[in-house]
This record gives C-alpha cells, sequence and structure tokens, in this order.
C-alpha cells in the first residue's frame, strides 16, 4: 500500500531517522514509540502526505484514502457536531439527493420513453452505491460513534465552535472512523478521551478493516490495538512483531544480543591489531599479517548501541502514619441546584487504600473527590476525616496554585532542600524538563507542562492522604512510570480519578463506581471491577460487590476448582510447543517482510502479502490457544 525505499528525514543538522525501508500492507495495527524528539509524529506527518522525505522515496498506491489525526490544532466551526460528522459522507448525500430528483422525473415520463429508460439506469446506479455504502444507515452511524466517543445526546446538536479544544479533537476523531479511509493515522488518539471513549475505541479499532498507525504513551491502548511495534531509536527505525509489552521483551533480548556482539568483535579486532602490531616487520610472518589485514578491512563493524535512558528510582519521603480510618462518609448527597450528583453515599476510607475512581463522563468523579479535598461542600450527610490526617489535592488545572515568577529548579529545591542537585534534575527530566527549561519561569510554561511539574512537586513532599484528579495527563512513559513507582512505594492513602487503563490496574486496590446518583464499591483493581460488573464473577462475589455502597465487607470467597495437576503438566507442555511454534513463524514475517520491502513484481509482492498475512494469522490463533492454556493453568494450579 505504501512503501518506504532508504528513507531518510532530519530537521536541520539533526537526523531523525535514515535507511528506512518499509512496505506498510492493507491490514497493518502498528503502534510508533520512541523518546521524545525523536520522529514519531514526523513520520506519521510522511505516511500523511504532509512532510516530505530528505533522502530516499515513498511510493503509493494509486487509489488509496489517508485520514490524519494530528495530536491538537483542528478547530471546527459553522456546523452542529451532528452536522459536521454528517458532512464525511457529502458525496452520498448528495447522491440521495439527485435519486430524488431522478424519482420525481420517473414519474412524469412515460415508462416506454427512451428518456425513462436513461433516468431509471442512473438512478439504479445510484442506489447500487447508496445501499453498498450503508446509505440507509448514516444517521444511526453518525449516532453510533458519537454515542462511543461520549458525546451527550443533548449535545450533538450543539454548534462546535461551543466546544472545547479536546471536544473538538473528538469530533475531528469521529469524522475519521466513519470515513473509514485505508488508512488511519491518529497521533495520541487517547489523550483527549475517558475511560468509557478508550474502550469503545479499542473494540473499534479491533474491527476495523483497514491499516492503522497509532502514537500513543497508554500502553494498555497499544498492548490491545497494535499487532507491531515500530521504535524510532538511535536515528534508525526498528521493527518488532506483536504487541507493546513483547516489543519491551524483545527489545531487551535485542540489545543484549547486540551489546554481546559488540564486545565479542571489539576482543576479535584487539585480537587481530596485536597479532599485526607484533609481527608487522617479520618477513617470515609477512603473509600472516597480510591476511589479517584483509580480515580487519573486510569485518562489518558491530556499531555499539548508545546507553539507554536511566531508569530513574526517586527515593520519595514517606508521610507520617494516619489513623487506621482515614475518611468516612455517612449519607452523604451533593447537589448543585435542582441537580443531583448522588445521594446517600456511605463508604470508608482506610490507611493505605489505594481507590480509583470510574464511571461515564458528567457521573461526578471529579465532584466526589473535590468533596473530599474540602474544595466542595457536602449538601447533606456527613463527611470526617481521621486522626492525624493530612491531606493533599492534584486538581486538573493544579498549574494556577504555581508561582508565575519563580524558576523550577529554585521552587523545587526549596521543596526538597535535601536532595542534590542531579537527583532533582534527574527527577525533572522524567518529567520532561531538561537542559535550560529547568531555569524557566512557570509563567512562561503552557497549562500542561505547569501540571506536569506540580505533580512532580508533590511527590517530593506528599501528605499521607493524595486525592489526584487525572494525574498520568500530559505524562509521557517515563514519567508515568516514575509516578507508578512512587505511587506503588507509598504508604499513605491515595483516592484518584485517571483515563489510564495501565495505570489503574496497576495502582488501585478498591475502584469507586458513580454514576445513576449513587456509589457502588468493588474490590480489586480495575480489571477485576469489569470482571465484576460483565457478569462473568461468582453470584455470591457479584451480589457482594454490588451491594457495598453502604459496607466495606470482605466479598464471598469464591468456590475453588480442583485440576489433576497431571492436566496442568500436560498444558505446560503444549504452551512451550506453542512458542516454538511462534518463534518459527515470527521469524518467516520477518524474512517475508525483508522480502516485500524489495519490489521484484506485482504478482510476487500480492503472493509474498497473502503469505505474510497468513502467517500472521496462524500467530494469532497459537496466541489465542497459548493465552486460554495460561487462564486454565493458573486456574489449575491455585485450586489444585
Amino acid at each position: 500500500m505504501i512503501q518506504f525505499v532508504g528513507a531518510g528525514k532530519q530537521y536541520g543538522s539533526k537526523i531523525l531517522f535514515e535507511d528506512l525501508d518499509w512496505m506498510l500492507t492493507p491490514v497493518e495495527r502498528v503502534g510508533i514509540v520512541g523518546g521524545n524528539g525523536t520522529g514519531k509524529s514526523t513520520l506519521l506527518k510522511v505516511l500523511a502526505g504532509l512532510e516530505g522525505l530528505d533522502r530516499g522515496a515513498v511510493n503509493q498506491a494509486k487509489g488509496i484514502t489517508i485520514g490524519y489525526l494530528p495530536q491538537e490544532g483542528l478547530p471546527l466551526e459553522g456546523r452542529t457536531v451532528f452536522a459536521e460528522c454528517m458532512s464525511v459522507f457529502d458525496d452520498l448525500l448528495e447522491n440521495e439527493k439527485e435519486m430524488e430528483r431522478l424519482t420525481r422525473r420517473m414519474a412524469e415520463l412515460q415508462p416506454s420513453s427512451a428518456e425513462y429508460g436513461q433516468v431509471a439506469e442512473r438512478f439504479h446506479q445510484l442506489e447500487t452505491e447508496f445501499v453498498a455504502r450503508d446509505g440507509y444507515a448514516l444517521e444511526a452511524k453518525v449516532g453510533t460513534v458519537l454515542a462511543g466517543l461520549s458525546f451527550p445526546k443533548h449535545g450533538w446538536h450543539r454548534p462546535t465552535e461551543e466546544f472545547s479544544g479536546g471536544w473538538q479533537m473528538r469530533i475531528a476523531l469521529a469524522k475519521l472512523l466513519l470515513a473509514r479511509p485505508n488508512l488511519l493515522l491518529l497521533d495520541e488518539p487517547t489523550n483527549h478521551l475517558d475511560l468509557e471513549a478508550r474502550n469503545w475505541l479499542e473494540e473499534f479499532l479491533a474491527g476495523y478493516p483497514h491499516a492503522f498507525v497509532v502514537i500513543s504513551h497508554d500502553r494498555y491502548f497499544l498492548d490491545v490495538s497494535t499487532k507491531k511495534i515500530i521504535e524510532i531509536w538511535n536515528k534508525r527505525v526498528h521493527f518488532y512483531p506483536g504487541n507493546y509489552e513483547k516489543y519491551l521483551h524483545q527489545k531487551t533480548e535485542r540489545i543484549e544480543q547486540i551489546r554481546a556482539a559488540y564486545t565479542n568483535q571489539q576482543a576479535k579486532i584487539e585480537q587481530l591489531e596485536v597479532f599485526i602490531n607484533r609481527f608487522r616487520y617479520q618477513a617470515t610472518k609477512a603473509k600472516q599479517v597480510q591476511s589479517r589485514i584483509k580480515e580487519l578491512e573486510r569485518m562489518e563493524r558491530v556499531e555499539a548501541p548508545p546507553p539507554e535512558e536511566k531508569t530513574i528510582h526517586f527515593t520519595f519521603p514517606q508521610p507520617k502514619q494516619s489513623g487506621r480510618i482515614v475518611a468516612e462518609l455517612r449519607g452523604v448527597a451533593k447537589s448543585f441546584g435542582d441537580h443531583e450528583v448522588f445521594a446517600g453515599v456511605q463508604f470508608t476510607l482506610e490507611r493505605g487504600d489505594r481507590v480509583a475512581l470510574v464511571g461515564v463522563n458528567g457521573a461526578g468523579k471529579s465532584t466526589l473527590i473535590k468533596l473530599l479535598a474540602g474544595v466542595e461542600p457536602v449538601t447533606a450527610g456527613e463527611y470526617q476525616l481521621g486522626h492525624n490526617v493530612q491531606l493533599e489535592y492534584f486538581a486538573q488545572d493544579q498549574y494556577r496554585e504555581l508561582d508565575a515568577g519563580a524558576n523550577l529548579m529554585d521552587d523545587i529545591s526549596a521543596v526538597a532542600p535535601r536532595a542534590t542537585t542531579t537527583e532533582l534534575r534527574n527527577l525533572l527530566g522524567c518529567f520532561l524538563f531538561s537542559g535550560d527549561d529547568v531555569y524557566k519561569k512557570m509563567g512562561v510554561l503552557s497549562g500542561g507542562e505547569r501540571n506536569r511539574y506540580a505533580l512532580a512537586r508533590l511527590l517530593l513532599k506528599p501528605a499521607n492522604f493524595l486525592l489526584l484528579d487525572e494525574p498520568t495527563n500530559h505524562l509521557d512513559m517515563r514519567a508515568k512510570d516514575v509516578l507508578l513507582e512512587a505511587l506503588l512505594n507509598y504508604t499513605g492513602t491515595v483516592v484518584f480519578v485517571s483515563h489510564d487503563r495501565y495505570f489503574l490496574d496497576m495502582v488501585a486496590t478498591r475502584v469507586f463506581e458513580i454514576g445513576d446518583g449513587e456509589v457502588k464499591i468493588y474490590p480489586g483493581n480495575y480489571e477485576d471491577y469489569l470482571w465484576r460488573i460483565s457478569g462473568q464473577g461468582s453470584a455470591a462475589v457479584e451480589e457482594e460487590a454490588a451491594a457495598e455502597t453502604v459496607t466495606n465487607a470482605e466479598p464471598a470467597a469464591e468456590p475453588v476448582k480442583r485440576v489433576n495437576p497431571l492436566k496442568v503438566e500436560k498444558w505446560k507442555r503444549r504452551q512451550e510447543e506453542i512458542e516454538e511454534d511462534v518463534a518459527k513463524l515470527e521469524a518467516a514475517i520477518g524474512e517475508l517482510e525483508r522480502s516485500l520491502a524489495v519490489f521484484v513484481s506485482a504478482e510476487e509482492t500480492a503472493r509474498q502479502s497473502v503469505d505474510l498475512e497468513s502467517a500472521r494469522r496462524e500467530v494469532e490463533k497459537r496466541m489465542e490457544e497459548w493465552e486460554r492454556l495460561s487462564v486454565a493453568i493458573e486456574e489449575g494450579v491455585e485450586g489444585g
């Protein structure tokens, strides 16, 4: 569909990538990853035809359609949300109008006339295309996508200019998904989506009939949506079959292999050079010396991989211990005028709880967290903090609390006077402040940049009760990892709102679902919560989880499953066989991808593409079996 041959791109003297050979096939599911400034968005723009190459060529098949969603900057105005989305089908709507005109014309003509036959033929052509493209279901399609992206129905007929930038990006995304181009290019599509919309987008992409390439800092989204990871690293583009989790493992193995090969080659080079220098002037050794000189000249040098960015393990100070009961709500209600957000809410937070608040947009997540922070008063009922509780609230607009005239380094040094300059620079680097950026005044930073800084600042001097509203916004994966490690080692109590699925699964020990005016409490992380509300849990556990709006009782025990240990061993052996099969298939896939990068003929390309897709389907089929066996083994071991 699109082929890069020897492609290179640079800005000024900085090379982003070079020598890229890549054949993008019609059903690829690709994630692009890499450090900040490595060229991810630039590569996406080259694919979109918005930027050219400095070296090499990019060839595009005729007739393909490309849809591109940038990170930001798509202002829309002049139409309602629904009309803007319907504009995707302008050509079909014009066909519909012409069909109506032709219908009226046929009613005026004699069926036996030549003109009637011509009009009828044109009507038939238009109707065939209209039906083939689901023309009679356009409004239903638009409604489905808008609902999936969490647009409330009462907002569908509001003018687009009334919506914020984040919501306008959702409208732009909705238009792209409705258009269904042959190649969908999405730069950080989940940035402006809530959790429910992200879940819906994942399902939509799972059934997408064409190719898509995404850039994302959401590792769960990459895990469930992609089947190939492309990493821009060290001025090269590297390909990894599989999702993000597999990429992490494969990259570690690949770097270790390169380092081992480099070390071995350097030892060989040193050995050859020692021999050459020792016997260079001995006539009896002249032949051997020349042989070794030629061997050195022929040797293809292994390039030492640059050092990886160090993973920052910053030791955050632990807060003073609070009492066992951190906070209690008894019969709490909250209303804004006539609008009741929730009522009769009753729960207890205990020391060490890590609570995730979930629910659709407008359900009241931010309202509850503000109520816990004391920013909003309760309308009815009682809210009481426990003994020795010190709370800290991180709002979505936390940057407003910072001193605009202070520079970052001076301000953060005052917060953590015992930390060294290197430690503070490392921490700020994780939150994307490096070089001279650390001396910038906070007043010149964007809202997102100031929020990132506010989060780093909060972690240096944490209270024992943290209330975090969307702390993962504006963070890349490295910064999220620092925050994640800090919270996992944190001994206090956390209540948080986040739309990052991986973060939710790793941090939460309880989930509070807000909706329909009440708060339902579920033990476990977000994955456990989804399992329980899907109806897969046992009836006893489901009933307990749904009923825990008043009490914090432990869930009923699940029935123990007992499996013959011999059967478990058999499943494990089958898993090993599958792993060997997948390794062979992935090697074959790699060979086919390299072959496709060199054009021989249209027939050969078609044959290789079919073989490639067949091999990928086989990998997918075997991995599904492997995952089923993993579940069975886990249940069998735990039950037995």
